[in-house]
């Protein structure tokens, strides 16, 4: 069970929220191309659409800590969701600052969210999968 800073358990982890971007990929159709926050974001997509994945980006915002007063201090925010695996996943290609707020992160989001899969792609991961695919 996972406590909030006031010390409190909440009854129940509150519900995902939609992010202020989400884009259907795949599906094509005159969709809107999404602005990615990193270029390695923008190789995953095209990965995903070579093999006619369906794939939102950014599509929920989980709510991760708050205040006393119920603020929201933290929330995560993952970068591709599959629907057809049900799958969240987030990409990790540089800092290794990074890495250990996003492991952090990860394992927050699985406390509160039991049921939300969730990978995280690391550098190591993301190389090997552009090298696979002669995309880097």
């Amino acid at each position: 069970m996972s406590k909030q800073v006031d010390g409190s358990v909440p009854e129940a982890p509150p519900a995902a929220v939609p992010a202020d971007v989400g884009v259907n990929g795949a599906e094509g159709g005159g969709r809107k191309e999404p602005r990615f926050a990193h270029p390695s974001e923008e190789e995953f997509a095209k990965i995903l659409d070579f093999y006619q994945l369906e794939w939102e980006y950014e599509p929920r915002t989980f709510p991760l800590e708050w205040d006393e007063e119920g603020r929201l201090l933290e929330s995560f925010t993952p970068d591709f969701y599959l629907p057809a695996f049900d799958l969240y996943i987030e990409l990790t290609t540089l800092k290794q600052s990074l890495v250990t707020k996003k492991n952090r992160k990860r394992r927050r989001l699985r406390e509160l969210y039991p049921g939300v899969n969730i990978k995280l792609f690391y550098g190591r991961d993301f190389r090997s999968l552009m090298a696979k695919y002669g995309l880097r």
